[in-house]
């Protein structure tokens, strides 16, 4: 049986060098491959973000590219450290992203918030303690 893997995570961007810049020199992620129009960042434990122009990814889908609103798709940042989490918010929101939900103590013993990239895409930063 083969087991599901993903290496690597695409995110149809509505302008590919705003993203570039939010995720490479925002967020620190390390720039693999680098064309017109498709960029690949290295994220670190072996996975990779691909972003790509929207209308190019639908078209390569065989999708409308008129879909809007929730995705019904979080991406999550574990981290070791409460002060990590609020690191990386600033870091975020220093990028140009927003800040969806502040940091807060969870009832679960955690601490995490929520932030989103430029395109919309949804972030969880997140500590065990």
């Amino acid at each position: 049986m083969t087991t599901l893997k993903a290496g690597t995570i695409m995110l149809g961007v509505r302008d590919v060098d705003r993203a570039k810049k939010f995720y490479a020199e925002g967020m620190g992620a390390e720039i693999e491959q680098d064309y017109p129009g498709f960029v690949t960042c290295k994220l670190g434990a072996g996975s990779n973000l691909a972003l790509y122009a929207w209308d190019a990814a639908a078209q390569d889908a065989g999708v409308s590219p008129d879909g809007s609103g929730f995705r019904g798709v979080s991406f999550h940042h574990l981290t070791d450290s409460r002060d990590e989490v609020d690191e990386v918010m600033r870091a975020a929101v220093a990028a140009g992203g927003t800040v969806v939900k502040e940091a807060e103590a969870a009832q679960w013993g955690g601490y995490f918030g929520f932030f989103s990239d430029l395109d919309g895409y949804l972030w969880k930063v997140a500590s065990a303690t």
